[in-house]
């Protein structure tokens, strides 16, 4: 099943770079079971962002959390050399992982983990792999929402196998950036717009509404609350959106 938004461009409120109006998201799809092997998959696209989202499922744990009864979901991400206009070096032959690898991936495991029952999982890891194919801006809120299909996917083969039981998963996840660009609150910032924006946010959300985790940095100029409060209002829009796609996919 693939989920997809597509957007509808209205020239007369052309602002934007990409022509999208304040509060529109990219085209957005979210294709599932796109790897034979791993126990779930997701291939997401937000416009010109791709990335590859596998879920592993490990028999093993971090030795800190042996014996505890309670199981643990964590996350990789990288970027293919060529998923930019010039080519980066892989970090593997670099001998270690850049700050901003370490934070993003770290930001996908605690996102996943607000909404799994770690009990209810057992004591065993689920690991999701977030590979970058093409970058355009917001690669760590695609994959946060994207790896939500894919860790859906690979509980689903677990409960078939009588492997857990209940919800594991208590609610949906997914996340967008939004950000200040010319002085306007913006939906889904693609590279062109983020590069340039004066505020740079993402929003991770369940999909009850609830905050996972905000990050908003002032670029240029400090932003002010009210348009924290509209960077949020369309965050929400956008998110809820995400979630309807995320249900659509995994039906």
């Amino acid at each position: 099943m693939v989920a997809r938004h597509n957007h509808n461009r209205n020239e007369a409120t052309v602002i934007r770079p990409s022509r999208r109006k304040p509060d529109e998201l990219r085209a957005v799809s979210l294709e599932r079971g796109v790897v034979k092997y791993a126990e779930g998959s997701c291939l997401v696209k937000f416009g010109d962002t791709h990335v590859l989202v596998t879920a592993s499922l490990e028999d093993r744990l971090p030795p800190w959390l042996k014996g505890q009864g309670r199981g643990w979901v964590t996350a990789e991400y990288g970027m293919l050399p060529r998923a930019t206009s010039q080519r980066t070096r892989r970090e593997a032959s670099a001998g270690k992982q850049g700050g901003r690898t370490v934070e993003i991936q770290r930001l996908i495991g605690r996102s996943l983990r607000s909404v799994v029952d770690l009990v209810a999982l057992g004591e065993r890891q689920i690991t999701i792999d977030c590979d970058v194919i093409q970058a355009d801006g917001g690669t760590r809120t695609a994959s946060i929402t994207g790896a939500w299909v894919a860790l859906k996917d690979c509980l689903s083969w677990m409960s078939a196998r009588n492997m857990v039981t209940g919800n594991v998963l208590r609610d949906h996840v997914a996340a967008v950036s939004c950000g200040v660009y010319d002085n306007t609150a913006l939906l889904d910032l693609d590279y062109a717009e983020d590069s340039e924006a004066e505020t740079d946010a993402n929003f991770i959300m369940t999909g009850s509404g609830n905050i996972v985790e905000i990050q908003a940095t002032a670029e240029k100029t400090p932003f002010s609350e009210d348009q924290l409060m509209a960077l949020l209002g369309l965050a929400r829009k956008g998110i809820a959106r995400l979630v309807d796609l995320q249900k659509l996919a995994v039906t």
